[in-house]
């Protein structure tokens, strides 16, 4: 299931949600990116856990990788909704209700209205 930018906007502060950026802590930290993005960083209180850790391991290791009860919330974002979306299968996998942002970073980063940390 994907969500969307104004979906998410909305629940930034809902602390039953988890927001988590899986793309690689260059790219969340706003140090690399993509130059067709006009500002770089990550979505407001989103962990960074890049995709390639969840790829190829068992439901109890995502689990223990991610740190949250079963059955928690989780929306996941990239740059593009690619990466995004293959983390949300691992995490639906593995028990948790995971979303995707399809959007992304690309979509967000265009929106100046819209909240971001980083550089």
């Amino acid at each position: 299931m994907d969500v969307t930018a104004e979906e998410l906007a909305g629940r930034l502060e809902d602390e039953a949600l988890t927001v988590l950026d899986v793309r690689s802590p260059g790219e969340y930290s706003g140090q690399t990116g993509y130059p067709c993005d006009p500002r770089q960083g990550h979505l407001p209180g989103a962990r960074n856990l890049d995709v390639q850790e969840l790829l190829g391991r068992s439901p109890a290791e995502v689990r223990e990788l991610v740190g949250l009860p079963e059955g928690a919330e989780i929306v996941c974002y990239c740059h593009s909704g690619q990466r995004s979306a293959m983390a949300s299968e691992a995490l639906c996998a593995a028990g948790y209700d995971a979303k995707n942002y399809a959007g992304s970073w690309h979509e967000w980063s265009r929106h100046p209205e819209l909240p971001g940390e980083g550089s």
